[in-house]
């Protein structure tokens, strides 16, 4: 499973966490468990560029089929020989192999001198099964990764379990406080086109930023970016939406993914702001992040949304940390609510904060244009929105939850069975 920041490092995607670009990848295995871990980082979310073939047959094979044919990008073989012999087998597929492919090599012996042997000859990598999808992920990563590149930011995704959760209340105060008090370079990115606000939390007026980017993604270089951010102070941007009616907004999904990419390019942590609504860009930008968090309130619509979205993106990134939760407005008077520890039971998850209900420091802040922690520093909502930017960061450990119990709702873990 991908591992989260930890606490002392600088604060960004980790360098294999970067995409791979579009290249071919054919893969020669002669164990069934190679293959299968081939297919699983094949399926992960920083390989959906690449084209991967996976086939039996080893190095004989590969040798077989590229005789007379040009060779992939990247070519992973299989072998199951060890010392003079596997030299002398790879030494064949040498022969048919372009110089430009990258090969990597998988054996079932850790043989110091065979690695040796097969870097000299211009191996890129050699690995001793049985392998992990994420060690191969990195391994992928890592040969197409430009020593000279600068890291690019990690992206916490902000996703309401229902209308009026609270999420992008909480992206937007997450946000200022990663860059404010902890000191991180961060942009926030409100991508609920028609009503985001971004603007109004921050008492700027809403712009065509967003918009603008989504419409000619092709164009956003670094001087177009800087000039559609609102800089706030020397460590936040922001990235509003237009917050208006007048016109469709149809941007395809990899229009969101390039104007994230462009942003990230630039900016340790970008906060990504995601409407309630459920489209394919929408769906790919919580697939694509490095981080997902889930804002739910203590009613049962938010306990059956957030667990649907929950086993989607378990589903969708099996080599990744399982989403966040969050539960907000806890303790509203007079409204009957799934308590936090059968809300935990049925996620499979503990949450990450359990903000209390407190109309008037949010009504305030929200009024005022201001933050919790710049209202009130020292408010329950305030403290927790630190806890939550110090785990997402990596400064400091998740507060530790209860233990979980029976829940009244545990007949929703069997659902889908049933």
């Amino acid at each position: 499973m991908s591992k989260r920041p930890e606490e002392g490092q600088a604060f960004g995607a980790a360098p294999h966490e970067r995409p791979v670009p579009r290249i071919s990848i054919h893969a020669f295995c002669e164990f069934p468990d190679t293959g299968a871990a081939l297919q699983r980082a094949g399926a992960d979310r920083r390989l959906s560029k690449a084209h991967l073939t996976v086939q039996l047959g080893g190095i004989n094979a590969a040798v077989e089929f590229y005789n007379g044919q040009v060779t992939p990008n990247l070519l992973i073989v299989e072998t199951r020989l060890h010392g003079q012999a596997a030299l002398d087998e790879l030494e064949r597929l040498a022969e048919v192999c372009d110089p430009a492919t990258k090969v990597v090599v998988i054996g079932r012996t850790n043989d110091v001198e065979l690695y040796r042997e097969l870097m000299r000859r211009g191996a890129s990598e050699y690995l001793v099964a049985p392998l992990a999808p994420l060690q191969l992920i990195e391994v992928i990563s890592g040969l197409y990764l430009d020593p000279g590149a600068s890291p690019i930011g990690r992206v916490v995704a902000f996703i309401g379990a229902r209308g009026g959760a609270g999420s992008s209340t909480l992206a937007h105060n997450v946000g200022w406080c990663i860059a404010e008090e902890l000191h991180i370079n961060t942009a926030i990115v409100d991508f609920d086109l028609p009503f985001g606000t971004l603007g109004l939390d921050f008492n700027d007026e809403a712009s065509q930023g967003v918009s603008d980017a989504l419409s000619a993604p092709e164009r956003l270089d670094d001087v177009l970016l800087d000039r559609l951010l609102i800089k706030r102070g020397e460590h936040l941007a922001l990235f509003t939406a237009p917050a208006a009616l007048e016109r469709d907004y149809d941007a395809v999904p990899e229009a969101y993914e390039a104007v994230i990419d462009a942003v990230r390019q630039s900016t340790p942590c970008v906060v990504i702001d995601l409407p309630h609504a459920w489209t394919p860009w929408m769906k790919a930008c919580l697939i694509a992040a490095d981080e997902i968090v889930i804002v739910a309130t203590p009613d049962l619509a938010s306990l059956r949304n957030a667990k649907n979205i929950i086993e989607l993106v378990k589903n969708s990134r099996p080599n990744d940390a399982h989403p966040r939760l969050v539960i907000n407005q806890a303790g509203t008077p007079k409204r009957p609510e799934i308590p936090a520890k059968d809300f935990a039971e049925t996620m499979g998850t503990d949450p990450l904060a359990v903000l209390p209900f407190d109309p008037a420091l949010f009504g305030q802040a929200a009024n005022n244009g201001q933050m919790l922690i710049e209202l009130q520093p020292k408010a329950a909502g305030s403290e927790a929105v630190r806890r939550l930017a110090r785990a997402l960061t990596g400064r400091t450990a998740a507060a530790a939850p209860g233990k979980n119990t029976s829940s009244l709702f545990s007949f929703l873990k069997g659902a889908k069975q049933a």
